[in-house]
């Protein structure tokens, strides 16, 4: 064996990890499908730190990604200071799990008050990128929910707020940055586990539940249809994983083939799409069974030039417990990694560039691209009908 290669079989077998992992949540069922805050949304409340590297707070709370958004940040260091919200259900159970916080009387109070660097925001999707540029506007930095915009018209008014004052409109791409086999995988590709990564099959099927959900979600006036809202996720890992800084939309389609009781829904669509640095696949759907244990079964598959990875982001269907379950095949043998003690960087990476002014958690650019995609994809994206 070579040298380079017995290096990297240490290096890949150092990569397991064998540490479980449990979650806890007080979010409301009518929010979203309760399946949805597994391991990937939210775990335990991270306790606020002694020294708190920035303040933080909270405009809207519509859906419960902003568990893992608040957590996200605490764990970077930043301290919650404040929340704005219209509904007391909602409400009651954030405080119930942040009694810290402040209860704003209104939006103005938060973005006013000079002391709070950044606003977080899982409002109802089309509301989230006006918050974002008041945001800005107020000299305060954004990390929205995904989708973090849902009209092309959105996203040039974001870009052109945010290229006006220089702050910081980060959204956070869950199914990435909040998974922490995505993140293994990251870090495999960087350490050149499979060569360079030439396509990406991102499968990520999502549970209906339709008696948990809030009226918006069932019209895409208010999410933006199925490839801007779930698809948006897989346009970041897209870019991410094959390096692109630029990319087109080969073909997409979308349709609602089963729930015609939701004329303004869509539980379908997919995509294939071209980048400067490889190809990919994407498919998007509310049809998991309720048999399966979880969510979805999340699938993500990248294809090297010497090997391939797929992460099974949060079930393995041949009976391995929880999530994050990572497969690597290449030149030097097969492996299963267990991920569930991968660190998640995206909270302390964005606090760092808060304070530094720095894009080590995702650059502007890489930010808006992957949602300009999903929006080009949702506008373009042909409409399935069946007739047998």
């Amino acid at each position: 064996m070579s040298k380079s290669n017995s290096s990297r079989r240490k290096f890949l077998k150092a990569a397991a990890t064998l540490t479980g992992v449990s979650f806890a949540s007080t979010i409301p069922q009518h929010m979203f499908a309760a399946e949805a805050y597994s391991e990937e949304i939210a775990q335990a409340p991270e306790k606020q730190v002694d020294n708190p590297r920035i303040k933080f707070s909270v405009i809207g709370i519509n859906h419960g990604h902003i568990y893992s958004q608040v957590a996200a940040v605490i764990r970077g260091g930043g301290e919650l200071v404040s929340l704005y919200a219209k509904e007391p259900d909602l409400i009651a159970a954030f405080v119930k799990r942040y009694p810290q916080v402040k209860l704003a009387t209104s939006e103005k109070e938060i973005l006013e008050d000079r002391s709070i660097q950044l606003i977080l925001s899982a409002a109802i999707p089309v509301e989230r990128a006006g918050i974002g540029i008041r945001a800005m506007q107020h000299g305060k930095d954004y990390m929205s929910d995904k989708p973090g915009i849902t009209t092309l018209k959105q996203l040039e008014e974001v870009r052109k707020v945010q290229k006006q004052t220089g702050r910081i409109y980060s959204i956070m791409y869950s199914e990435r940055l909040e998974n922490k086999a995505t993140i293994k995988a990251g870090e495999l590709i960087k350490a050149g586990a499979i060569g360079n990564v030439i396509q990406t099959v991102i499968l990520a099927p999502h549970r209906m539940s339709a008696d948990t959900r809030p009226e918006w979600f069932f019209d895409k006036k208010y999410f933006g249809g199925i490839i801007t809202d779930i698809g948006s996720h897989q346009f970041d890992q897209f870019l991410y994983f094959t390096n692109s800084g630029q990319a087109e939309i080969i073909a997409s389609q979308v349709g609602n083939v089963a729930h015609a009781k939701y004329p303004q829904f869509e539980d379908f669509g997919d995509i294939m799409l071209r980048g400067n640095g490889g190809t990919g696949y994407i498919r998007v759907d509310w049809f998991t069974p309720n048999g399966l244990n979880t969510w979805g079964d999340g699938r993500l598959t990248l294809l090297g030039t010497e090997g391939f990875i797929e992460v099974r982001k949060n079930v393995d269907i041949a009976g391995r417990t929880g999530g994050n379950h990572l497969f690597l095949v290449n030149g030097i043998d097969t492996q299963y990694i267990d991920c569930s003690n991968v660190e998640l960087p995206y909270g302390r990476q964005l606090v760092d560039d808060v304070i530094n002014r720095t894009e080590t958690a995702m650059t502007q650019h890489h930010c808006f691209l992957a949602t300009e995609l999903a929006l080009k994809a949702q506008h373009a994206a042909k409409k399935i009908s069946y007739t047998k």
